[in-house]
């Protein structure tokens, strides 16, 4: 993606994430330029823009972690805390999509996580899970445990109050999607 117009600019981000964790970086978080993914409206443009803007970098810099023998090291998160909703918000001509929190899509690579997995579905209209479900919390959890650490033993204090990066919510640990 680099040197293309739509990919150039993550394209860098992800080149810059990848000579990162080759210095010894342990946590790097990369976003694309604007905020395409935040398809309130215009869903039609933005949506298709954003994809392609980050596709070609997401994929080489997998390439290139897997070519240098890092993938299996290198846990590669991507995501959020929510979808969208699979019904139209506003005006039809401009449409998007509201937040979406019952059922969305996140991938991770490398690090301990199996290739190729789909882990989980949506009712027929992408709606909300209906199999396989993982909470926020979860997806927390499953996180930790591939950086070596157990949810249920690490806390930090906030407001006085002594509290899991879990919170409260029962979590657990996707076992399914792991090496």
């Amino acid at each position: 993606g680099i040197g293309e117009k739509e990919t150039d600019n993550f394209g860098k981000r992800c080149l810059m994430a990848r000579r990162l964790v080759e210095r010894g970086v342990r946590f790097v978080q990369i976003y694309p330029q604007g905020q395409k993914w935040d398809n309130h409206n215009n869903i039609k443009i933005t949506l298709p823009e954003a994809c392609r803007e980050s596709d070609k970098p997401c994929a080489a810099l997998l390439r290139d972690l897997r070519q240098r023998g890092l993938l299996d090291d290198v846990l590669v998160l991507w995501g959020g805390e929510f979808g969208r909703l699979p019904m139209a918000q506003g005006d039809y001509a401009k449409a998007g999509r509201d937040h979406g929190p019952s059922g969305f899509t996140n991938w991770m690579a490398g690090g301990g996580v199996k290739g190729g997995v789909v882990h989980g579905e949506t009712d027929d209209i992408g709606y909300g899970a209906v199999k396989d479900r993982v909470s926020i919390q979860d997806w927390h959890a499953t996180i930790l445990h591939l950086l070596g650490m157990d949810h249920e033993k690490l806390y930090f204090d906030r407001n006085g109050l002594h509290e899991r990066l879990t919170h409260t919510h029962p979590a657990r640990v996707v076992k399914g999607i792991l090496t």
